[in-house]
């Protein structure tokens, strides 16, 4: 990995985190992906609102992506939407690894990625209101119950991102979880920076901005049923 890499999250003690390391073995691929792309494509904390039409060349509508895991419907959704700017922000090298060379292979020029985590990328790096969508789309459910309070879906974190929305702003969630979708609803709706808005063709209905990824998939063939739900700012 070359010098542009970026830092190791777990290098950046804090209290609570939006995720849990799990770090997989990095393809020579997705290693030359670090080499060679990070430094177009990769942000490194910077600990202060940053100007984001200065990153992207132009003021534009600004969509947030907190844990895209592998970057399929990422890379997907930016390229059908060129006129918004994208960030992504994930812990997993080999994910972001994969992204990075996805993003290069069609020469994006939309799409920057954070390899850190999403909760002090939010209090430090993004200035309140600069955001136009959040999306958390399959985030971990913790279903056991001593481990719900690591659930990334929390009142202190929903708030967190409604200072971060600006006034009209979405936050899309989606799980295959019924108990977690259940949850986020709870957390939502007593928060009152937020109205439920409807999904196109109700809950049960994939919105045609979501690509239906393989972890999607591999959840409905075990009968699980996916909730989107959407939010919009105040």
């Amino acid at each position: 990995m070359s010098d542009t890499s970026p830092a190791d999250p777990a290098r950046h003690p804090r209290g609570i985190r939006s995720f849990v390391l799990r770090e997989g073995r990095m393809t020579p691929a997705q290693e030359r992906a670090f080499a060679e792309h990070w430094s177009r494509y990769g942000l490194e904390p910077a600990g202060a609102p940053r100007d984001f039409a200065a990153v992207f060349g132009r003021a534009a509508p600004l969509v947030m992506e907190i844990g895209f895991g592998n970057g399929e419907a990422l890379a997907w959704s930016s390229a059908q939407d060129p006129t918004r700017d994208y960030l992504g922000v994930e812990v997993h090298g080999p994910g972001v690894g994969r992204l990075l060379n996805a993003l290069a292979e069609r020469d994006a020029s939309n799409v920057r990625v954070y390899r850190h985590d999403a909760v002090e990328v939010l209090n430090h790096d993004i200035a309140p209101g600069a955001l136009d969508e959040v999306r958390i789309w399959f985030p971990d459910p913790w279903p056991k119950k001593r481990h719900h309070k690591r659930r990334l879906i929390q009142p202190e974190f929903v708030a967190l991102l409604a200072s971060r929305l600006a006034k009209g702003g979405l936050l899309h969630l989606a799980t295959d979880w019924q108990p977690y979708a259940a949850h986020m609803v709870e957390v939502l709706e007593a928060a009152p920076e937020w109205q439920r808005e409807l999904v196109p063709g109700g809950d049960a209905a994939r919105p045609s901005w979501r690509l239906e990824t393989r972890f999607e998939r591999r959840g409905l063939k075990l009968g699980h049923a996916v909730a989107d739900l959407l939010y919009r700012r105040h």
